[in-house]
């Protein structure tokens, strides 16, 4: 069973950065093969923010976060990393980590079988 936990969420004033972790554990190749960073604003539905998938060279950023958010992993697998820099107060919202084991964006939720717990970022103005 995939178990994702993230941390480096907190509390920056707008313009700043924060790095998000993602460490995966009891997991295979096969069904961590697509990693996925998503988030829930107050009110909204929850969103794709940025997905890789490292064996098929396969990034995907929403719009919103083009430019500004870098979405990585090490090398060994076992950790996915969001890089989010020039913070907006519209970006402040709980964020999820998320894998799949097929070939997937993070354009839907559903097509994600694990899941984090997540962590609060909230970016003041």
């Amino acid at each position: 069973q995939v178990q994702l936990v993230e941390s480096g969420g907190g509390s920056v004033q707008a313009g700043g950065s924060l790095r998000l972790s993602c460490s995966a554990s009891g997991y295979s190749t096969i069904s961590t093969r697509c990693m996925a960073w998503f988030r829930r604003a107050p009110g909204r539905e929850r969103e794709g923010v940025a997905s890789l998938c490292p064996g098929g060279g396969l990034t995907y950023y929403a719009d919103s976060v083009k430019g500004r958010f870098s979405i990585s992993q090490d090398n060994a697998r076992k950790t996915l990393y969001l890089q989010m820099d020039s913070l907006k107060p519209e970006d402040t919202a709980v964020y999820y980590c998320a894998a799949s084991p097929s070939w997937v964006v993070a354009t839907n939720q559903a097509n994600f079988a694990y899941w984090g717990q997540g962590t609060q970022v909230t970016v003041s103005s």
